[in-house]
């Protein structure tokens, strides 16, 4: 199969874009696939696609190239056609409209994938018959505006799958979005095993990975890791990562005396290496649409401490085999937890050993191959099958635009 992928910016870092890569890579080990980022803004990937992967642009933000857009008037104008509501509309503008209309418009593959709801609306309307149509979900449903999910509910019935990255959120799909002979598939993200050996599990040392923001509740982490030093002060507490919270994590960490057991390590690229200094993995997030450090981190023998929050953690984590869950913003709960493995030096082996065995089911020639079975179905559909599903798209597509235009009439009399 020639398999394209369409993707925000595939020269950055991110979840999205480094699962992107992988999938890419290992599906390019036997099919034709490529890689087309919207923009492109420095010379190199952070991330290497691999040797078998195109990787092309539509948009060059490289002010040191001679194919420079940032200027023209196009790219100063907003954009018409990519939701407005989507979380990186202000980055969109009419000449990504444009542009990404006329790749679509003359793409000639079996599958095309967009990896965001703002890329999924334009290929649900203007990717050419012909190829079949796939929308990636890597956040949730639950976490879109209401304007978005109006939106998404519009255009995705144009699409042939959907698919998200845990079975909770795609149920959540099923069950709110009424997509009608669209394929809803939960297929998780994936994770490479690393080129290194795993954690033995003698370091005392708990590991946190992620972006320093409210939802991943560091506060919650280091209150908790508090009365950890309280019991065990020969245990120490990194934590990787950048962001706006880094401020009010430090104060906390000082006003708590922690600062000798604490300590904010800023990012890390690999992480691998930092991972495998350490014992135990914690994460203590409000909310994780997947919970992609949860896999890094089994991947190099840590069992994982987190919280049961929505959606991934609880589909990752076999409780009480190969790490923990406990209660989300539980200071004591999380303690406990991390407790139970400190002071159990043969349970802790013993979980690292089940996540190392456990987590192999995320490895990219696994994930691959559940996304090479959906592709080949899709595009095994036939051309009557796909016109036909196309055709009841379009028309579902026109009779919500109508129904939402009503109702947005009616209230606006109401107000009246």
């Amino acid at each position: 199969m020639h398999i394209s992928f369409l993707i925000h910016n595939a020269y950055g870092i991110g979840g999205t874009i480094r699962t992107t890569y992988n999938l890419a890579g290992t599906l390019a080990e036997h099919h034709d696939v490529e890689i087309v980022s919207v923009f492109r803004h420095r010379d190199e990937p952070v991330f290497a696609p691999g040797d078998k992967v195109r990787l092309r642009h539509l948009v060059d933000l490289r002010k040191d190239s001679p194919g420079y857009e940032g200027d023209e008037l196009e790219y100063r104008t907003p954009a018409s056609f990519f939701p407005a509501a989507e979380g990186r509309y202000k980055q969109y503008s009419a000449l990504t409209d444009r542009k990404i209309a006329e790749h679509l418009r003359g793409l000639d593959c079996d599958v095309v994938v967009g990896t965001r709801p703002g890329l999924n609306v334009h290929i649900a309307q203007q990717a050419r018959r012909g190829p079949a149509r796939v929308g990636q979900e890597h956040l949730t449903l639950s976490t879109h505006s209401p304007q978005l999910k109006l939106t998404l509910r519009t255009h995705y019935p144009r699409l042939d799958a959907v698919t998200t990255v845990t079975e909770a959120d795609a149920r959540t799909y099923r069950k709110l979005m009424r997509l009608p002979g669209v394929r809803v598939e939960a297929v998780p993200n994936s994770i490479p095993a690393p080129a290194l050996a795993p954690a033995d599990g003698s370091g005392k040392w708990v590991i946190a990975a992620g972006r320093l923001a409210p939802a991943k509740r560091y506060d919650v982490l280091i209150r908790a890791f508090e009365k950890v030093v309280a019991e065990r002060p020969d245990w120490r507490l990194r934590i990787y990562g950048a962001g706006a919270e880094r401020g009010k994590l430090r104060a906390l960490i000082d006003k708590r005396g922690l600062y000798n057991h604490v300590y904010l390590m800023g990012p890390a690229t690999p992480l691998e290496p930092e991972w495998v200094k350490g014992s135990i993995g914690a994460v203590t997030s409000s909310l994780e649409s997947f919970g992609m450090t949860i896999v890094e981190a089994m991947r190099c023998g840590l069992p994982v401490v987190s919280t049961d929050c929505p959606h991934g953690p609880g589909e990752i984590i076999d409780d009480g085999v190969d790490g923990l869950l406990v209660p989300v913003g539980k200071v004591d709960a999380i303690a406990a937890g991390l407790l139970k493995l400190i002071n159990d030096d043969e349970l802790r082996r013993r979980m690292g050993a089940k996540a190392l065995e456990n987590s192999a089911r995320f490895d990219p020639a696994e994930v691959a191959g559940r996304y090479e079975s959906l592709f080949a179905d899709l595009a095994g559909r036939g051309n009557l099958r796909g016109s036909l599903h196309r055709t009841r798209g379009a028309l579902l597509s026109s009779a919500f635009q109508a129904k939402d235009r009503s109702r947005t009439a009616l209230r606006r009399v109401r107000a009246a």
